[in-house]
């Protein structure tokens, strides 16, 4: 039997802009966790203990995994399962039956998402599940590669982000490849040989955050949907393509200022571009008419600046959380407190660094 785990992801900068390849934005991951639990077996089958009492049998029929029935509620673990397998029977590992289970912590014990990003994290899970169990070797891009072809193939937008988040962990500067390329590529390549290119526009590097920075996170209460906002903010981005040009020019010379302050530990530079951020998802929102910083939201940033910090939504917003960065040497009590008398949660989540053993 073995364990592997797959942190969660949250966005500090660059949302929205990095669903066009070669955006960048800057991401952590979380020290909170899909676990996924491999073991041989007979029959094979997926569970997840999120779905009580469900499961989903399988069987390998010509080297190929073949699931019982349609499920949906399994398609990331399936497609990733899917993709792994055909990798390793590439690379000469004979293929055998076993059972995958899943568990979470991503979620609010009463099941409430907090918006870490659950699809990409279980995405990851199975890959890494399965590296350990046929001894794949796979290194942290390889992962990313693996569950990027997988959770695109399922959901069909987004920027990968917490794909790279959830594979590499710690803080993290992500560009995004070019999507559309790489579905063109998978119809002609094999699983091995598309690990092996390099992908279009794609970067993933790893930051150190100044020693002074502390970051909070709170949550709304109020879940949002990433995949249906992105595509909201796509649909009508034609009609205002020059303004949303615009948008996208400022939020890359926003974040590369971000990745060069996050390089130089200058933590004042760092919340200058965290503002220049907030204000560029502002005019997002004016271009599209879509709703990203709810009043509450909205709320959790003004009561920050009261205390000395900048901060902003985190991801598609909408809901979901908002993250302040302050100086370490301020006191965060008073903000946490007057979060919470505004309906914010202050969520007691860690940047998770499995170089550093979390």
């Amino acid at each position: 039997m073995l364990t592997v785990k797959a942190p969660g992801k949250l966005y500090i900068a660059g949302e929205y802009a990095v669903v066009e390849p070669g955006q960048p934005a800057i991401l952590i991951a979380v020290d909170q966790f899909v676990y996924a639990t491999v073991e041989k077996s007979t029959q094979g089958c997926f569970s997840s203990k999120q779905l009580t009492n469900k499961k989903l049998f399988w069987a390998h029929q010509a080297e190929q995994l073949i699931p019982a029935k349609q499920d949906h509620d399994f398609d990331y673990v399936v497609t990733a399962a899917k993709i792994t397998e055909h990798y390793a029977h590439e690379q000469g590992k004979e293929l055998t039956t076993y059972t995958l289970k899943l568990d979470s912590d991503l979620d609010s014990p009463e099941g409430k998402k907090y918006g870490l990003g659950s699809s990409a994290a279980v995405t990851v899970a199975v890959v890494k599940a399965l590296n350990a169990f046929y001894d794949l070797k796979l290194d942290s891009l390889e992962i990313f590669k693996l569950a990027a072809i997988a959770h695109y193939t399922v959901q069909k937008n987004g920027s990968l982000g917490d794909i790279a988040a959830s594979s590499f962990g710690g803080w993290i500067a992500y560009h995004s490849c070019d999507r559309n390329w790489l579905m063109e590529q998978v119809k002609t390549h094999s699983i091995s040989e598309l690990l092996a290119l390099p992908w279009p526009k794609l970067k993933i590097e790893s930051l150190t955050p100044p020693s002074d920075l502390r970051l909070l996170i709170g949550w709304t209460g109020s879940p949002a949907s990433t995949s249906k906002l992105v595509n909201e903010v796509s649909l009508s981005k034609d009609e205002r393509k020059q303004r949303y040009s615009d948008f996208l020019a400022g939020s890359k010379a926003c974040l590369t200022k971000m990745i060069t302050a996050f390089k130089e530990h200058d933590l004042v530079a760092i919340q200058t571009q965290i503002k220049r951020d907030r204000q560029l998802l502002k005019t997002l929102e004016q271009i599209t008419q879509v709703v990203i910083e709810t009043d509450t939201l909205r709320a959790l940033i003004e009561l920050s600046f009261e205390f000395g910090a900048q901060a902003k939504t985190s991801g598609a917003g909408g809901g979901d959380c908002g993250i302040a960065i302050l100086d370490q040497a301020l006191p965060s009590k008073e903000l946490l407190l007057a979060w919470q008398e505004h309906g914010i949660t202050p969520l007691d989540i860690c940047v998770y660094n499995p170089q550093k053993g979390g």
